[in-house]
């Protein structure tokens, strides 16, 4: 025990050498290479006790927080493996990777701004760094999960594997749902200097940052593995064109990685998980695939009859049946002024068919001719790319927008006319997660 300590003691007061030296500037990839032996000596297990006796002593967060690359790197090799894995920067794996570097930083630096609460003298100002840090944290699952989820996802459920996303996702829900708790509370200004409050704070950041680190671990060890494992370079190629959708949390991706393969979607997957590829999984791939038979979806999704639209298929009758189940109406002007189509549903204003090839100037009051004609000028010239309005009809609000179509080259085709009754629209408030239905 006592040599422990004095590990401990020695440790410490390396970690404060090497704050002093960041402090004045000195290069962190440097002092890496220099304090390496020390730095691998102390487990992760410590890190935070030695935080702790550095805090008391009377050491900032912010300093401890300049040394975050340092021990995050010690960390990474219990928990992340760093970056061992065989693609270049840009690569959306690579993305990933670095994302949960970052995501175990900033879950280090929660732990040790709470831990910073206990021994604080201005309470006030480590809860508005804690909460400015807190704040952040949100996007990890709008940008990180959430391109997980709709992205990577279906390449796995697509093979039959549907059990290890389904797990992670509902892991998603409850990292998203922790953070919501937290942030909550912080937002309780006038309990600041209640030390049951301060307490509660501390726990909760304990489950934020607990749980973060669990998924970066989960998705590390289990997912990333597997994707790399069963993922085809045209599905990586997909992916990569439909990453920046959800963007990224605190990085910025290299344009750097690039291929000549053709972009593979989940719906266009045909291959099963072969006996080489079932070697190379992780311990809980491989349970999962001795405990279930797994076929693959065999879904057609593009059959006879199909219309390709921009993003995915259509049958004409579902193409028809979908405008007219609209909960708005919506009309289209072609490129010369002619009416081509309007949809039935729930429309605010009547129209009939006999509108159809009518120049749109003659379906309007002729004192309003102009303005139909400015609108219309503007969307030509690519001056606008709005122009909307809203009324009263007697009891209902209406919205309604006129909105330029362009073609894949930029050219108008035509104008979208769009009109909605937003009455019940306006007196929303509050949210609405739960189906109320009888």
């Amino acid at each position: 025990m006592s040599e422990l300590l004095k590990n401990r003691d020695y440790s410490k007061e390396k970690i404060k050498e090497i704050l002093k030296r960041l402090s004045q500037g000195e290069d962190v990839l440097e002092l890496k290479k220099q304090f390496k032996d020390v730095l691998n000596k102390i487990s992760p297990l410590e890190i935070p006790i030695i935080e702790q006796e550095l805090l008391k002593e009377g050491v900032s967060p912010e300093e401890i927080a300049n040394m975050c690359d340092l021990h995050v790197e010690l960390f990474r090799e219990t928990v992340s493996n760093k970056f061992d894995v065989d693609v270049p920067s840009g690569h959306p794996l690579h993305t990933l990777y670095a994302e949960n570097d970052q995501i175990l930083k900033d879950a280090d630096l929660l732990d040790l701004y709470a831990k910073a609460l206990e021994n604080s003298d201005d309470v006030t100002k480590e809860i508005k760094t804690l909460t400015k840090l807190a704040k952040q944290l949100p996007l990890v699952g709008l940008t990180h999960y959430n391109r997980e989820e709709m992205i990577y996802f279906p390449y796995i459920e697509k093979r039959g594997v549907t059990a290890v996303p389904s797990t992670l996702w509902r892991k998603h829900d409850e990292v998203r749902a922790k953070i919501k708790l937290l942030l909550r509370d912080l937002d309780k200004k006038e309990e600041y200097l209640d030390n049951h409050f301060l307490k509660k704070i501390v726990e909760r950041v304990s489950e934020v940052s607990s749980a973060l680190v669990d998924m970066v671990f989960r998705e590390n060890h289990i997912l990333y593995p597997t994707l790399k494992t069963i993922l085809r370079e045209g599905e990586w190629v997909a992916i990569k064109e439909q990453e920046d959708v959800f963007g990224y949390y605190k990085i910025k991706p290299s344009a750097s990685w690039k291929s000549n393969e053709k972009p593979i979607q989940p719906y266009q997957v045909d291959k099963r998980i072969t006996e080489e590829d079932i070697p190379k999984l992780p311990d809980e791939i491989k349970k999962h695939l001795t405990e279930k038979n797994l076929d693959i979806d065999k879904y057609e999704t593009i059959r006879k009859g199909d219309i390709k639209l921009d993003k995915g298929y259509l049958l004409p009758s579902e193409i028809n049946a979908i405008f007219k189940t609209l909960p708005f109406g919506i009309s289209f002007i072609d490129k010369n002024d002619r009416v081509r189509f309007f949809s039935g549903g729930k429309r605010s204003f009547s129209r009939t068919e006999s509108i159809i090839g009518r120049p749109v100037q003659l379906c309007h009051p002729p004192k309003s001719v102009n303005i139909v004609n400015k609108i219309l000028k503007a969307f030509k010239e690519g001056k606008r790319d709005i122009a909307d309005f809203w009324i009263k009809a007697g009891d209902s609000f209406i919205y309604i927008q006129y909105i330029p179509v362009s073609n894949e080259g930029g050219k108008y085709i035509g104008t979208l006319e769009v009109e909605q009754n937003i009455t019940n629209l306006k007196k929303l408030e509050g949210e609405k997660r739960i189906l109320d239905w009888r």
